[in-house]
């Protein structure tokens, strides 16, 4: 938000140089971004003069240049060709002489000696938008008889150097998204270091109601959506450009003057933080005012030309036939002020937060007003500012205040009440500040002591504050204005520590995040929230189970994951389309979940739980395009493989593990792998049809969610041991076995490992077989069994024993059979 340096010194008698000024704003919690040099006019009109045209003759080589010499006061007249239909002896006119830097937007040019054909040029007369005071390119610029020649423009027009403040609010900051609101924090801060330093507040004393010739009675349909609404009608108002005060103090904020109307309720929403509209009066069908919802699909033109299509939740300001207005978001095209006007409806309301956000969020739109309302304006304020500005309005435009000032209000907005004890105050900022400073504090920032006991004090919060409802707040507002930097760290240090037998979590995410990239996978990272209807219909995570968000922005956005597959899926979707298909995803990221039965009377938490997962994705080919590889779809085993790496790298012991079949809704074909304690640590498999067909995705796609937290408890008390490599020789042998098509090499590898536990090392399958020459229902698998003994070399004697061993393991517990 820009600040402009003079404009907010007329609310506060504060005589510091802007840069220091900043650097107070920054150590109260309005972090100043940069403060800058401006001019109401780009470039300050430097180089400009008024000259007076001596003589204007036609262009010997041009139908409709001419030929003037001017008179600039510098002793000399100067020769300037000019292309203005307009311009004539004895005009005073603005000159840019050579040398001069005019600003068009961004770009600029410099005024240079040049001829224009053939007849040389020494400056340019200028128009209104070539100097940046208007709009208007029809002629030049003809000043009155009276204004002295040589005199500088900058003079003329009143240009003043000021310094844009530009303060980052942040979205619980609302009451400081003002000059006026600025100014208050800035009186707060000077309360302990020069109380001479005092807030003044806009008079409205002047207001007076003239006559009732022009009410225009107004009914709210929707309280729940407009807490207040407050208006003034003003009678024959005259439509024109703004004064140049007017002008200027828009301009270095940034804002584009419009007329003298629609700018002051501009100024006044810049000055206040109070958003207004101003309605023509005589476009109020009916004379009456509606607050209200429209029928959903009601078609709606707004100020910018765009036709919308309403929601029937869209708060609407109405006459007796039609829309005028997006209440607290955006004007309509037939209801606002023109050149025409002549009686104006001036609206000063209160919209909910919630019904703003959602409106504008649902059309796309920005506004001014939309940004305050949307955060939280002050319901107590709108008949002040309504004063305010319908005194400006009758100051820059004439006419009388037409109307008694309406005001529905049905139900009266509270102070916030907070309770808060010297003893937490001194706790929490860490040194004993004192009560009169306390206080002082408090006072400055309009916080009522209702009540003061030796404990402490019962405080009206006022309504703007709308981040300071606990005591806490309170004590973070008393401890940026009496300075972080005011606490001392003191002599002695207390601190405690602590010591965990946990594996340090974020280390290994690194570490196995560094893996995955090195193996060729993407990080990703997605929003933690996601579309609800991705769960609708689910059994593996019901969408009974998801965490809502309240007043969610969209209904893409309005639960919180239950897992990671969306996510990366909607990634997929994205690179597809731009055609990239051979992907590899990973992500680290939370998964939060609700579950009734854990809801408990008095804890509100009970029933929410989060997760940290590992998310991984596979799809496409596995290599890219090359000549000595041949192409190969990824698979399941493939990740399977980055699977069984992860693990090894964590320390998980592959032997121990326990892996089943599995499918659902999610995934339909795949596998689960849990601890030997029972935590189930992964699941992986191939994504269901369903699924991909919801997200539009054609080629097969592999996933694999890792319980980061389960694998943390799992590797807990995991030690890394070395030992010399064995001297011994290892002996491999091979089994041919045919078994039944159900049978997983899991099952074989488990049995194997149980019925030799010291000497077998490994167990590899390294052939598959179905297809003629076998029984029906029946595969073979060639499996490959490494054995070794560290302390000596084994025997035909051992080993055989062992082989026959585990052979009738394989008949008795498979049904298996040597081929």
């Amino acid at each position: 938000m820009n600040i402009s340096y003079n404009w907010l010194k007329q609310y506060i008698n504060v005589d510091v140089e802007p840069v220091e000024l900043g650097k107070a704003l920054t150590s109260i919690g309005l972090e100043v971004g940069g403060v800058e040099e401006v001019q109401t006019v780009k470039g300050g009109l430097e180089g400009l003069v008024i000259g007076k045209v001596l003589t204007c003759a036609d262009h010997e080589n041009s139908d409709h240049l001419h030929v003037t010499t001017v008179d600039v006061g510098s002793g000399e007249a100067l020769q300037i060709v000019c292309g203005a239909p307009n311009v004539a002896a004895g005009q005073k006119v603005v000159v840019a002489t050579v040398g001069t830097k005019l600003y068009s937007g961004e770009e600029s040019f410099t005024i240079k000696r040049s001829k224009i054909r053939g007849v040389e040029s020494m400056g340019m007369i200028c128009a209104e938008d070539e100097i940046g005071i208007g709009t208007s390119h029809a002629g030049i610029i003809v000043l009155t008889e009276d204004v002295q020649v040589g005199m500088l423009a900058k003079d003329y027009y009143g240009i003043k150097s000021d310094y844009l403040i530009e303060v980052d609010i942040t979205p619980n900051r609302v009451d400081a998204a003002s000059h006026f609101g600025v100014a208050r924090d800035l009186a707060a801060y000077f309360a302990l270091k020069n109380p001479e330093i005092k807030l003044t507040r806009p008079a409205v004393d002047a207001f007076a109601v003239e006559n009732t010739a022009l009410s225009i009675p107004v009914t709210v349909e929707n309280p729940e959506a407009c807490p207040r609404y407050s208006a003034v009608t003003i009678s024959g108002v005259k439509v024109t450009e703004s004064p140049d005060w007017l002008k200027n103090a828009l301009l270095t904020i940034g804002l584009r003057p419009i007329n003298n109307i629609v700018d002051v309720t501009n100024f006044v929403l810049h000055e206040l933080g109070q958003p207004l509209h101003a309605f023509d009066a005589d476009k109020i069908a009916g004379g009456e005012v509606r607050v209200k919802c429209m029928p959903e699909g009601t078609t709606f033109v707004t100020l910018d030309g765009v036709e919308r299509k309403l929601n029937a939740a869209d708060l609407m300001i109405c006459d007796a036939e039609k829309p005028m207005c997006i209440g607290g978001v955006f004007g309509g095209l037939s209801s606002g002020v023109t050149e025409t006007t002549q009686n104006v409806f001036l609206e000063s309301a209160y919209f909910h937060p919630v019904s703003i956000r959602k409106t504008a969020r649902r059309h796309g739109l920005n506004t001014d007003a939309s940004f305050r309302y949307e955060r939280g304006c002050d319901p107590t304020n709108t008949i002040y500012v309504l004063k305010r500005c319908a005194l400006l309005i009758q100051e820059v435009a004439g006419g009388v205040i037409s109307s008694e000032v309406v005001d529905v209000y049905p139900q009266e907005v509270k102070p916030f009440e907070v309770s808060v004890t010297v003893e937490k105050i001194h706790s929490l900022i860490g040194k004993e500040i004192g009560r009169e400073n306390i206080e002082t504090i408090l006072n400055a920032l309009e916080m009522k002591i209702v009540e003061r006991t030796e404990a402490g004090y019962l405080l009206h919060v006022p309504v703007y504050r709308v981040d300071v409802q606990r005591d806490v707040d309170v004590i973070e507002d008393i401890l940026r204005i009496y300075g972080y930097n005011n606490v001392e760290i003191g002599e002695n240090l207390v601190s405690t520590l602590s010591y965990s037998s946990r594996p340090d979590s974020h280390k290994l995410q690194n570490l196995i995040a560094e893996q995955l990239t090195a193996q060729g996978f993407n990080e990703i990272l997605n929003n933690s929230l996601t579309k609800g209807g991705y769960y609708a219909g689910l059994t593996s995570f019901p969408e009974a189970n998801c965490v809502k968000i309240i007043n969610a922005l969209s209904n893409d956005l309005n639960v919180m994951r239950q897992t990671l597959l969306f996510g990366g899926l909607e990634n997929i979707q994205r690179n597809i389309n731009r055609k990239n298909a051979d992907l590899k995803f990973y992500e680290f990221g939370n998964c939060y979940y609700y579950n009734t039965d854990k809801k408990k009377e008095g804890e509100v938490l009970a029933a929410y739980s989060e997760d940290f997962h590992l998310g991984m994705w596979l799809t496409g080919d596995k290599f890219g395009q090359s000549w000595s590889v041949a192409q190969q779809k990824t698979s399941v085993y493939e990740l399977k493989a980055y699977i069984e790496n992860i693990f090894r790298r964590l320390g998980v012991n592959l032997r121990k593990l326990v892996i089943g079949e599995f499918s659902d809704d999610l995934l339909s074909e795949a596998l689960t792998v849990y601890s030997p304690r029972g935590y189930k640590l992964a699941v992986f498999g191939m994504v269901h049809p369903k699924i991909r067909k919801m997200l539009d995705i054609d080629q097969e796609v592999f996933f694999a969610d890792l319980n980061w937290n389960a694998l943390m408890t799992e590797i807990a008390k995991h030690k890394v041991q070395y030992s010399e490599i064995s001297k011994y020789p290892e002996v491999k042998r091979d089994f041919a076995l045919l078994i039944d098509k159900q049978v997983t090499f899991a099952e074989i590898e488990k049995i194997a490992f149980d019925t030799e536990r010291k000497l077998l090392k490994k167990v590899t399958l390294f052939d598959v077989y179905e297809g003629k020459n076998l029984p029906e229902g029946k595969k073979s698998y060639a499996v490959n069994f490494v054995l070794q003994d560290e302390t000596k070399t084994l025997t035909d004697s051992q080993i055989d024993a062992i082989m026959k061993k585990m052979l009738a393991n394989f008949e008795a517990k498979l049904g298996a059979a040597l081929r």
